[in-house]
């Protein structure tokens, strides 16, 4: 889920150079403004074990797949203190989704939900997180999965969240120290697929991934609101420009949503869903969801996204990595997706994802779920640069 913003500066520290598993670990500041240019991934060659990055602490990077050489000059963390440079956020519940908050060179921040336990919570680099609201969430059927700004947060600094509470999947609104209020409510409820996720369009409005509530038929019909994606303003009515001007339904056919992200200039929107047989990714257009732009029959938990116009990430929580989907112009895949961030080189298990600036993006983990291997500061928020080297691909 992605900021929208209005001016673009230019990081002012250089970002450490090394690769990790095709992802570059940041070692020094940057000024991350709310709209700036994305990194990008080209065709992936294989990756090697040179320059391992240097941070000042220690994180759980190293070796895995194939990927740079382990910090192991560096300490594992002590409690909460997780000295790994690009870790913002410590000593959380699993985090489902983030949100990345304007920042400056010093401190670059972000939102980030609890799952289970409802809690929206900022954190910034060097100061323990700050609770901003507490939702209301049924955690058993699937808690708070979704999270983004509001499209105009610079003037009203309204946050959104997608939750299920005891009477259904809703979205609800709030600002900090405020009581939520629902803005878009039934979208049914059923036994398991209850998830959600949430990202603005850039282009004013925000995207809402449903999923189908353990209910197939009803992705496919066109009167329910599970398994879509919809489209809705900030009061959560269906928003200008949709395909039928009085639903909110941009898009159908989606199962188990992981993530839903859009490029920063609006072009392009993709959503990932834990299907059943296989993994998914789908570039979103208007109507049925289209044959998938990747697919992933070992099923690694497809989660949070971001995109550009050459490259799609898409983080896993099963395998716990993060997968770069290279792209040509037309929009077809550029091979195989290349796989970093993963094993020793990695955070565990990964979730939501959100555009930070000047290419970087927000991670969190939930590591504290589904048989995850928590460290002492775990679950963490922590910032990365999707990257890949070699290999430019067919104009």
């Amino acid at each position: 889920m992605s900021l929208s913003g209005r001016s673009t500066r230019r990081a002012r520290t250089a970002l450490a150079a090394a690769m990790v598993s095709g992802a570059v670990v940041l070692t020094g500041c940057a000024d991350f403004s709310k709209q700036a240019s994305p990194g990008h991934y080209t065709a992936a060659p294989s990756l090697n074990a040179e320059q391992p990055p240097q941070p000042e602490g220690p994180g759980e990077s190293g070796t895995g797949g194939g990927s740079p050489s382990s910090q192991t000059s560096v300490p594992p963390p002590q409690g909460c203190t997780d000295f790994h440079e690009n870790v913002i956020g410590t000593c959380l519940g699993a985090v489902s989704a983030v949100a990345a908050l304007p920042g400056n060179a010093q401190q670059p921040s972000a939102l980030a939900a609890e799952r289970s336990t409802g809690r929206i919570l900022q954190v910034s680099k060097g100061t323990p997180p700050t609770q901003l609201a507490k939702l209301d969430v049924d955690a058993k059927a699937g808690g708070v999965t979704g999270l983004a700004l509001s499209p105009h947060y610079d003037e009203d600094q309204l946050i959104y969240a997608y939750v299920t509470t005891a009477s259904g999947n809703q979205v609800v609104r709030f600002a900090a120290g405020q009581a939520p209020k629902p803005i878009l409510t039934g979208i049914p409820k059923g036994a398991k697929d209850n998830g959600g996720s949430l990202a603005l369009d850039h282009k004013g409005a925000l995207l809402v991934a449903t999923g189908d509530a353990g209910n197939a038929s009803a992705a496919n019909d066109p009167k329910s609101l599970a398994g879509k994606v919809l489209r809705i303003d900030g009061d959560g009515k269906p928003a200008p420009g949709n395909p039928d001007p009085h639903s909110p339904v941009l898009a159908s056919g989606v199962h188990a949503p992981g993530g839903v992200c859009a490029t920063l200039d609006g072009s392009a929107s993709y959503v990932t869903d834990q299907g059943g047989s296989r993994d998914q990714l789908f570039h979103v257009t208007p109507g049925k969801l289209r044959e998938p732009t990747w697919s992933w029959p070992d099923k690694p938990g497809v989660a949070g996204c971001s995109a550009t116009a050459k490259l799609v990430s898409v983080n896993t929580t099963k395998a716990g990595n993060m997968q770069g989907i290279a792209l040509n112009t037309d929009g077809s895949v550029n091979g195989q997706p290349q796989v970093g961030v993963t094993g020793k080189d990695g955070f565990g298990k990964l979730s939501g994802m959100d555009v930070l600036g000047e290419g970087i993006v927000v991670v969190g983990t939930a590591n504290k779920e589904s048989g995850g291997k928590p460290v002492s500061s775990d679950d963490r928020v922590f910032i990365i640069q999707p990257q890949a080297g070699g290999g430019t691909g067919k104009d």
